[in-house]
Order: structure tokens, then sequence, then C-alpha cells
């Protein structure tokens, strides 16, 4: 089963699809949890990079980057023999582009890449997610300020429409979200 876990910086991804892969493999379970962009790869560690820098060069730069990086992903672990594959920012990467962009970016990428039976959107609003970066975050990125939020939530929030997305609220406490979450993947 491929599931993707998407959303805004500080929506919650990386601790839902960890808690998700915690009760998967306490079942018995074999999956692959993988988070773009990624640490071990060429592509995610030069996505990641960018993310730093300011200017529309960087900003490009970290979007091919961070779009190689997940294609990289694709070609190594789609294919494995295991119960679940999570992928953890997938498509709505493509709300970081600039407008219109976006929506082309989305449109084309969807088409070149295997889309999950289970697509999760956590939509939380920008202010608190920009509240949970603040608090869990050492050194911002790019997108990551008020601003950067509010632009990328109502980009993403225009996506979600274009395709089979499960929305969540991620604005909830991490352990009802989880709950919701294994209801979805069909766990409870």
């Amino acid at each position: 089963m491929f599931i993707v876990i998407d959303g805004l910086d500080g929506s919650g991804k990386s601790t839902q699809a960890a808690l998700l892969a915690e009760e998967v493999r306490s079942r018995g379970h074999t999956l692959v949890l993988r988070t773009h962009p990624s640490g071990d790869s060429f592509f995610g560690t030069r996505a990641r990079a960018y993310l730093f820098l300011g200017g529309k060069k960087a900003h490009i730069a970290a979007s091919l980057f961070y779009l190689f990086d997940v294609l990289h992903s694709i070609t190594l672990y789609w294919w494995m023999r295991v119960d679940y594959v999570v992928f953890v920012r997938y498509l709505m990467g493509t709300a970081y582009l600039p407008s219109p962009l976006h929506k082309l970016g989305y449109l084309l990428l969807s088409r070149l890449v295997p889309k999950g039976r289970l697509m999760i959107y956590l939509r939380v609003p920008p202010k608190e997610a920009y509240r949970r970066v603040i608090a869990g975050r050492g050194r911002m990125e790019r997108f990551e300020s008020i601003e950067e939020l509010r632009k990328t939530a109502s980009k993403a929030n225009d996506l979600v429409s274009y395709g089979r997305w499960a929305v969540v609220d991620g604005s909830r406490s991490p352990e009802e979200v989880h709950l919701e979450i294994m209801r979805l993947v069909g766990l409870r």
C-alpha cells in the first residue's frame, strides 16, 4: 500500500508518518518511510541546502532538486516488496512553486508519478503551522515565514481539489490526527 502524507511545514507530517510507521511495524508489517527532501541523496541534500538561501535562483533550485529527490525516491522504493510505502511530502511540494507554476507543476508531476491509494493532506492554519515551526526549529527555511506559509497554504488548498486527497484537520492533537489516519489506512 502506497501512502502519501503531505501538508505545510509544521503540519505534523513527520510526526504522523513516524506514528504510522510504529503502528504498522508493531503489527508485523514491513514498511519503507521516505521523507522529502531526503537526507541521504544528492538531490535531497541539495534541495535542503537551497531552502536556507534567499533569492529567486535559490527558490527555483530548491524546487528542482526537490522534484529530482522525489523522482529518485520513486525509482528506489516504489517497487520494493514491502507491505507499506509511506512518502512524506510528495505532490504538494509543487505548492512552493511561484503562481501559476504551482498548478502546472502539480498537474505535470501528478501525471508522471504513481499516486497512492491513500493521499493524506494535513490541513493546518498558517498561524498554527508558523507557531509549530518557531517552537520546533532553531533555523528557519525560506518558506517558513508567516507570509510564505499563507501563500503556500492558499496554493495547496487549491491543489487538493485536483486529486483524491483525504483532507485531515492537522490542528488537533497528534493522537487525534493519528487515530483518523489509522482509520483511513484501515488499521482501526
